[in-house]
């Protein structure tokens, strides 16, 4: 590979041949944010703990639900069966967490260089900012994605075993298992991304996560499907599109129902707004 080199003028009215070395490659940007994330020192424990704490969470769901079984009528029994299992697989509470753990991530991911200064030293080192960028989103969504699947994938097995024989536990191929592991594993990058999309615009560390825990846990209390326009707001929230995602095709008795269509439709929404709102405000700034 050949060198390039710059001219400017010396002191001493002579020419200085500076080497300048080629622009970085995606790919360098690809390792240098993977570098990056990971040497957060507080970032493995965190998956860990958040791993452990999520499939905890489910597989108590399962255990309870087994250790009620004998109270319960035939028909209750055959219900469980039918659909009770399914939601055991991955329950709410541990869908909800997800959004919150890897939005976290998302956010930390963007303001440990904002608040350090080191997000200057990146865009001087790397002027293609728009590039960086793009190379920590898809960093943190690779990163996210297989949380989710691994998370998702521990917890429908293991709450499934625990549920074997006489109470009811589904096989992957059950009526809208698929359906159920896809949608909790995508739950982890679009948290994430949401996260980074708070962060970028946030810039406070605090600030940033309460409005992600308002988002996840507060609003969806405030806000009912009962009139057409908290139907409306309550069918475009994360968790809301996850929930419905879980139910049949057809639901019965709901006034304003979402669809299944729509419901993916809102999980690419809140990831192309908030991979927007990351290009386009941070390379306009430098801290």
């Amino acid at each position: 590979m050949s060198t390039r080199t710059s001219t400017r003028p010396a002191t001493s009215g002579t020419t200085h041949q500076e080497p300048v070395g080629p622009p970085a490659r995606f790919t360098d940007l690809l390792a240098a944010e993977w570098i990056k994330l990971w040497s957060l020192r507080s970032i493995p424990w965190f998956f860990l703990i958040s791993a452990v704490t999520i499939i905890a969470v489910n597989a108590n769901g399962a255990r309870a639900s087994r250790s009620e079984w004998s109270s319960w009528t035939v028909e209750q029994q055959a219900y469980y069966a039918r659909v009770g299992a399914l939601f055991d697989a991955f329950t709410r509470p541990g869908a909800s967490l997800v959004l919150l753990a890897m939005g976290a991530v998302g956010a930390i991911a963007i303001l440990s260089e904002q608040t350090t200064g080191l997000l200057r030293t990146t865009f001087a080192a790397a002027p293609a900012r728009r590039e960086v960028i793009a190379s920590k989103v898809l960093v943190i969504a690779g990163v996210a994605a297989g949380f989710g699947v691994s998370v998702v994938a521990v917890s429908f097995w293991l709450d499934e075993a625990i549920l074997a024989g006489k109470y009811g536990g589904v096989p992957i191929g059950h009526p809208g298992a698929l359906r159920l592991v896809t949608a909790s594993a995508l739950l982890a990058p679009v948290g994430a991304l949401i996260g980074l999309g708070l962060g970028a615009v946030i810039r406070h560390s605090v600030t940033t996560m309460v409005t992600l825990f308002t988002l996840i846990f507060i609003l969806p209390l405030f806000i009912h499907d009962n009139t057409y326009w908290g139907a409306v707001i309550t069918n475009t929230l994360p968790l809301s599109a996850w929930f419905r995602l879980l139910m049949p095709a057809k639901l019965i008795g709901t006034p304003y129902p979402s669809t299944i269509g729509g419901a993916w439709t809102v999980y690419a929404l809140w990831t192309a707004v908030a991979v927007l709102v990351a290009m386009a405000t941070v390379p306009k700034r430098d801290q």
